[in-house]
């Protein structure tokens, strides 16, 4: 009979605590610039599996066992997708409606709860969806695919490292001399077009993160930087719909993110919503559970279902005074939408945070209008719950693959949730001390806090103060993004590839063209680099990538704390 293999070990929780800390600043940087995030898996898996395996060689101690490193990733994970909480988009737009800002343990405390909530809705669905229905959740099996590779091929771990530290040091490198001795040329073919926002951002994260999220999407931001801020945005101006100072030097993205903010949003959040219904439907047709006699339910995961629901309505009446009956309400509307959440996330592996965090603002939008309150973070409840729910479910994915116990993985995601409160709110905070002043800038475009403050004041004030350009605009916008949500919602993965992305499209009226032209470079450099050397991209690309996000993200925000402390 074999030894049963160390799993919730004090090592493993530490190192993936440890990692969580290290990684969370690097999602709260790129979600406060570009709204986007990437999941630390895989990062925490190689990091954790190099250090402890040399360790083991080097000083005869005992192997770092690959339950072990379930545990390391899904703490670190847990852990750095804190930001689903609402930290890079409704509690910014929260402040920048309303003018409150939050003193740091109450905030520790509310990101904490939406999140705690999420887990044991995951812990709900896991037979369903895992055990059961068996969806396939594709970001757990790539996690689960590097971890059986890198323990049949333990080389392997350590030229993935490699790589990651060198790109890691190159974008820190680069982001330091950048900041802190003197600033790398940001040319512009004109002062016209720079005026426009197109100019060059020498950004190693926008690179990276262009190698991250394809050529698809890469092609799709350019698509939308073109018609934004190349075609729509001279029109604006030369309509006088947008008066430009004759003096204006350098990018006006303030001035024109007013206007080009609405059908983008429009764009983004109609199309979202149609495409996860479609899929949400299809999704449902896949064979599950439904119709099985359920299982009862065991006393402790009870419990702490009913203690996260009634943290998160205290904490709503404590911090923004919110009615106990709205209060309550945002529990069973979280529930089915992190349910909703996790269909689609299971069987196309896309998280629809943002879409499913506006249709819980629709939602109270039509149950207490005009009160910015429930309509923000009532809602930030829905997305922060089905944040953690999917990053479990992935977790839990790997986990049923290697006969591990989801129990103890539960302990680890909510120790992880734990550090990830503290340090990504700490972060926040140093990053964006004046939120009113700082955001929805150049240097801070923060996407996702403009759509949540956009659809909240049009829900909240009326689309009556909204000009009839403007909602005209937001019309258009909206007819595009059904249309393509439709597509997108019925189309196979083969056909799905020629589709611009939506997300992309909407999202490139809302970031400056720069970003979006670096996004999509990068996006095309990996592709020449997978069409010329395939089994070396499949191996290194997303690493590499990774590296370079890590790596800026995390000198960026030690430049913010070198420049606070001078």
């Amino acid at each position: 009979m074999s030894e049963p293999q160390r799993e919730l070990t004090p090592r493993a929780l530490v190192t993936g605590l440890l990692l969580g800390a290290l990684l969370t600043p690097s999602n709260v940087y790129s979600g406060l610039k570009i709204g986007w995030s990437f999941n630390m898996s895989i990062i925490a898996l190689l990091v954790g599996f190099a250090f402890w395996q040399s360790l083991a060689r080097t000083m005869r101690r005992p192997a770092w066992s690959l339950h072990e490193s379930n545990i390391n990733q899904t703490a670190a994970s847990s852990a750095a997708s804190i930001i689903s909480s609402g930290l890079v988009a409704p509690i910014p737009a929260y402040t920048l409606i309303t003018g409150q800002q939050f003193d740091t343990l109450p905030l520790m405390a509310w990101v904490f709860s939406v999140s705690f909530l999420g887990i044991w809705v995951a812990w709900f669905l896991r037979p369903s969806l895992i055990i059961e229905g068996g969806l396939r959740f594709p970001e757990g099996m790539a996690t689960l695919a590097t971890m059986q590779q890198i323990y049949s091929h333990g080389a392997e771990a350590a030229r993935r490292l490699l790589v990651l530290g060198a790109a890691a040091l190159l974008a820190a490198l680069s982001k330091l001399v950048d900041s802190l001795f003197w600033a790398l040329p940001r040319w512009a073919p004109s002062m016209q077009l720079e005026r426009l926002t197109f100019s060059l951002e020498p950004s190693l994260l926008l690179v990276g993160f262009g190698g991250i999220i394809g050529l698809r999407v890469g092609l799709s931001l350019l698509l939308g930087a073109v018609l934004a801020w190349g075609l729509l945005s001279p029109w604006l101006i030369g309509e006088g719909l947008v008066v430009m100072p004759a003096e204006a030097r350098g990018p006006q993205f303030a001035l024109l993110i007013e206007w080009l903010l609405w059908p983008g949003v429009s764009l983004m959040v109609c199309a979202t919503l149609t495409s996860l219904g479609l899929r949400t439907v299809r999704a449902r047709r896949a064979p599950d559970a439904y119709g099985r006699r359920p299982r009862r339910p065991s006393t402790v995961p009870l419990l702490g279902l009913a203690s996260a629901a009634l943290l998160v309505v205290g904490m709503q009446l404590a911090l923004f005074d919110i009615h106990p009956l709205m209060a309550a309400l945002s529990i069973p509307l979280a529930v089915v939408l992190a349910m909703v959440a996790a269909r689609v996330v299971g069987t196309t592996g896309i998280p629809p945070i943002g879409a499913i965090g506006q249709l819980s603002q629709l939602s109270f939008g039509v149950i207490a209008p005009g009160q910015v309150a429930i309509n923000l973070m009532s809602a930030n409840t829905a997305g922060g719950a089905a944040g953690q729910c999917t990053d479990l479910l992935n977790d839990f994915k790997v986990g049923h693959a290697i006969g591990a116990a989801p129990s103890r993985q539960v302990v680890a995601q909510c120790l992880g949730i734990l550090v990830g409160s503290l340090v990504g709110v700490m972060v926040y905070q140093l990053l964006i001390p004046d939120p009113q002043a700082m955001l929805i800038t150049t240097e801070w475009p923060a996407p996702a806090v403009a759509t949540w403050k956009a659809v909240a004041e049009a829900l909240t004030v009326g689309l009556g103060s909204i000009g009839p350009d403007i909602r005209w605009a937001m019309l258009i916008g909206a007819l595009v993004g059904v249309v393509l949500g439709i597509l997108e919602g019925l189309a196979s993965v083969t056909r799905l590839r020629w589709l611009p992305s939506s997300a992309a499209l909407g999202l490139a009226f809302i970031i400056p063209a720069s970003i979006s032209m670096m996004m999509a470079f990068g996006s095309l450099l990996a592709w020449v680099f997978a069409a010329r050397w395939g089994s070396l991209a499949e191996r290194f690309v997303i690493v590499a990538a990774a590296g370079l996000v890590a790596g800026e993200s995390m000198a960026g925000v030690g430049i913010s704390l070198w420049q606070l402390l001078r």
